[in-house]
């Protein structure tokens, strides 16, 4: 169990800095800073925080936003309320997926009780000469290049980038990027799939996976590349995962 400890009000205000020059509101700035700090490890859980009023006060901001921003945290469960203990940092939850199975993002959060969602961030048609030679395809092949946020109840969970073979999959050029990429090729494209290749790496977040997981600095995560097969043979996605390392740790059973 974690010991609670209060963060002093001048601590944490030589860490979060406001600017009224960005269009960002200033509850959305604040919450992005605190979640920062949480995930880099500066404010452990169990620490306990100012309140609303010795933070709004400190900041020379409204207490409502100061409200709002910890509200949001709360949603999250990135932080809780103990009577007179105050807003406390919860302990992280994180999701162990068992590795073994192919399935999607989708199948993944429902099998743990979280309801998936998306951000699409691009969706694009594109010819790449990388991108063909791990497809082994021609260098002018056109693929289907999706970036989205993945969300479990959402909490953005990971930074997807996605290729898809339209030469395969022709139906992939009008998918509209949401929901799961697998049921869609089977539904639409009439493809079913049979395995995949994948690796698993530990990388420090890029700042566009920083900027999705509301991190200050860069941070632990896990990034999983994966090339699928249909029954066919060929390989009809490439995908390159960025998941957060506060939330996402792979469980393996390993049989004698």
């Amino acid at each position: 169990m974690n010991a609670t400890r209060t963060v002093p009000t001048e601590s944490l205000l030589s860490k979060l800095s406001l600017d009224s020059q960005i269009s960002d509101p200033y509850y959305l700035q604040l919450k992005r800073q605190i979640n920062a700090l949480i995930a880099s490890g500066g404010l452990p859980a169990g620490t306990s925080l100012p309140s609303e009023r010795l933070l709004a006060e400190a900041l020379q901001i409204s207490r409502t936003t100061v409200k709002r921003c910890y509200n949001d945290l709360r949603d999250e469960n990135q932080l809780s309320t103990h009577g007179r203990g105050g807003t406390q940092v919860q302990p992280p939850v994180q999701l162990s997926p068992a590795l073994g199975k192919l399935k999607g993002f989708t199948e993944e959060m429902r099998e743990m009780g979280l309801e998936a969602s998306t951000r699409l961030l691009e969706r694009v048609l594109v010819k790449d000469r990388n991108i063909a030679a791990i497809f082994e395809l021609p260098p002018t092949s056109s693929f289907l290049k999706v970036v989205r946020i993945r969300l479990g109840d959402d909490v953005p969970m990971t930074r997807e980038v996605a290729w898809y073979d339209v030469s395969q999959a022709p139906a992939m050029a009008r998918w509209d990027g949401n929901g799961s990429a697998y049921a869609f090729l089977r539904s639409h494209c009439g493809l079913e799939l049979a395995s995949a290749e994948q690796s698993i790496e530990a990388v420090l977040s890029q700042p566009e996976d920083n900027e999705a997981f509301g991190f200050q600095t860069p941070s632990p995560c896990l990034l999983l590349k994966r090339k699928t097969l249909s029954t066919t043979g060929r390989a009809v996605e490439y995908v390159e995962g960025t998941f957060r390392g506060d939330a996402y740790a792979y469980r393996l059973t390993l049989r004698a």
